[in-house]
């Protein structure tokens, strides 16, 4: 049986972006034992799915540290086919320890090279196909989410998902709460129940929308990402800011408007629907900027 390896590592968005690339190299590779090495954030929604025979957290060894070192080759070796998905630094640095086998990705030397000079102004869908391309893999069809299923919440239809959050360190990428709030209560006149996902930390987001809409269902915190993914497929519809849960959303079919700043690149990195549709995309220099009625003027049409 053949031994392959995928690797990607992160973040959520990235990793919802390789849903596409994770079950077509299972499709090209039914007989073979696929291992996925990722960080431990993403371990159990990879043994959850159907590509992967087994999952390895990343033992994102010191370069210096020969025990951990020696602990990452191990985990590395005696594959006869690596797919890099990550192709970053430090995941080409592990084609020499894995004992350089036939290697898709970018690291120097590789075998299935991703060589197109392209590469850095893609897409991160299109990037991904077009290094399976090079490796041989023609198609990467819709992948099939029906394994993801989480806890059936107890929020009647219809209903919009909101999300405020977005990496703490980059706080550009957040529409102000309060915005939310107002945008939570133009929903709710239309009929949307308004509900707020997040994770705990970002539970005083949520706040701040409830008290300009204390009708709205506050979710931050108690979702995993099956869970998101289920409320997803019978949301009306999404508003978000460029974050992981909202590829998550968007995958599952969600018709989606997402808010961007100047700090990252739609373009490369928006959110992609099933069949690889775009979102409504909103974006602005500053968020601060971007006002209400600019966003519901954006809404599917009826909302």
């Amino acid at each position: 049986m053949p031994r392959i390896l995928v690797i990607r590592l992160g973040a959520l968005g990235d990793f919802v972006q390789s849903f596409g690339p994770f079950a077509a190299i299972r499709g090209n590779h039914p007989d073979a034992c696929i291992t996925l090495l990722t960080t431990a954030p993403f371990a159990e929604l990879g043994r959850r799915a159907p590509w992967f025979d087994r999952v390895e957290i990343d033992a994102r060894p010191d370069w210096w540290h020969p025990r951990r070192l020696w602990r990452a080759r191990a985990q590395l070796r005696g594959f006869d086919l690596v797919y890099d998905l990550q192709t970053s630094s430090r995941s080409s640095r592990y084609f020499r320890l894995a004992g350089r086998p036939p290697w898709s990705g970018i690291a120097p030397g590789c075998s299935l090279p991703h060589a197109n000079p392209a590469r850095e102004t893609m897409h991160t869908r299109e990037r991904q196909r077009d290094q399976l391309a090079m490796a041989g893999i023609a198609e990467v069809p819709p992948p099939d989410l029906s394994w993801l299923v989480g806890a059936a919440f107890d929020v009647a239809a219809p209903f919009a998902l909101l999300v405020p959050g977005a990496a703490p360190s980059r706080p550009r990428k957040r529409w102000p709460a309060e915005r939310f709030g107002e945008l939570a209560s133009y929903l709710l006149a239309r009929g949307l129940t308004p509900v707020v996902l997040g994770s705990a930390a970002e539970a005083p987001l949520a706040a701040t929308i409830r008290r300009t809409c204390p009708a709205a269902r506050d979710l931050a915190g108690a979702t995993s990402i099956a869970d998101i993914a289920g409320l997803a497929r019978r949301a009306t519809l999404a508003v978000g800011n460029d974050t992981g849960p909202m590829h998550l959303i968007a995958a599952a079919g969600c018709p989606c408007v997402v808010l961007f700043s100047a700090d990252s690149d739609p373009a490369l990195t928006a959110p992609r629907g099933p069949m690889g549709e775009w979102p409504t995309v909103l974006r602005v220099a500053e968020l601060a900027d971007l006002g209400v009625a600019r966003v519901a003027a954006a809404l599917p049409r009826g909302h």
